[in-house]
């Protein structure tokens, strides 16, 4: 049973980082050459904060840091400033995980766009303390609007199509501990 539950782990983390060189993959198309008027959400962003709060075991914090910190180099970002905010708000999150497991989802949804503001205006104090040139605040805010408004969204997907739901009550991992 055991190997069982590594098998789903590893799967889970497998199709994680496919799904997150997917989005990337069609972020890099050069799709359009106009600037859009609306930000679109940040779908890995949400996929990952969705998974921690279901599955916190399938995303491992060295997973996330590595796939935010290839998403700083891809997309040409100060290297690791984004990948370090986004591994505080999912550790974060992990913590509270399972409060937030016995929560209905409209309090989980309020929980992560709390997260997603603070994330984003961290992200910004950080980057205004290293003196980087950075976007206004109307685009972030509507970035991160887009996102918590996708988050149900992306939640539904990840419980219809890749089978990521809460886990049962009673529930054990491979080491017999509750999840």
């Amino acid at each position: 049973m055991a190997d069982h539950i590594a098998t789903y782990r590893w799967f889970y983390r497998g199709l994680y980082l496919l799904l997150a060189a997917v989005v990337f993959f069609f972020r890099l198309l050069p799709l359009g050459t106009m600037p859009h008027a609306m930000p679109g959400p940040d779908l890995i962003l949400c996929l990952t904060l969705a998974w921690m709060l279901r599955r916190p075991d399938y995303l491992p914090a060295l997973l996330i840091a590595a796939v935010y910190l290839l998403e700083d180099l891809l997309f040409m970002r100060p290297p690791g400033v984004w990948a370090l905010v986004v591994l505080l708000g999912t550790e974060f999150l992990r913590v509270r995980a399972a409060f937030l497991r016995e929560v209905s989802l409209l309090v989980e949804w309020a929980a992560v766009a709390l997260v997603l503001v603070g994330m984003g205006l961290l992200n910004r104090l950080l980057l205004g303390v290293a003196m980087v040139p950075q976007v206004g605040l109307g685009p972030t805010m509507m970035q991160i609007g887009m996102t918590v408004a996708a988050y149900p969204l992306v939640v539904a997907l990840s419980s219809w199509a890749f089978k990521v739901r809460k886990p049962a009550t009673g529930e054990v991992d491979a080491h017999g501990r509750r999840l």
